[in-house]
């Protein structure tokens, strides 16, 4: 069996809008459950992460759900292709999953998807804990990459 190190990691998608909205405080990676036709649909690039968050559903419950990724039909698929906009779970640990769960209810902070990726023969998403940026710093940002773009 290969360790992590090894795994070779490919990226998938990248959601680029999330940090220009969200200040990402601290990072997870996750495992998510995923149908044959989905992973088919994902190796051929049918994907978009930018307006999926992660959320859990039930208060008695430690599931973490992916919401509003959409992973298209794939083309070959049969009658039994999936649904494109389906809730995934996410597969965590169960302590992440109870830290989690007090940050989000505590601190009012939300769960996004910053990009998702194969590690080895696995999907793997990576999202962040994250609080909303204000307009003023969404501008300050802004300003910081003119800045770096015109020093180059």
């Amino acid at each position: 069996m290969q360790d992590q190190q090894e795994r070779t990691i490919r990226p998938i998608a990248t959601n680029r809008k999330a940090l220009h909205n969200y200040e990402i405080l601290h990072r997870f990676e996750a495992g998510i459950v995923l149908t044959g036709t989905e992973v088919k649909a994902i190796r051929a690039g049918r994907l978009n992460i930018t307006d999926a968050y992660a959320t859990f559903p039930s208060k008695t419950t430690d599931e973490l759900m992916l919401i509003n990724l959409h992973i298209g039909h794939y083309e070959f698929g049969n009658r039994e292709n999936h649904d494109p906009l389906r809730p995934r779970k996410l597969i965590l640990h169960k302590q992440e999953l109870h830290r989690l769960r007090k940050q989000i209810e505590q601190k009012g902070l939300t769960l996004v998807p910053t990009k998702m990726y194969f590690s080895g023969p696995y999907i793997k998403i990576e999202i962040g804990l994250a609080r909303g940026k204000k307009l003023y710093d969404k501008r300050q940002s802004l300003k910081e990459k003119e800045a770096d773009r015109d020093a180059m």
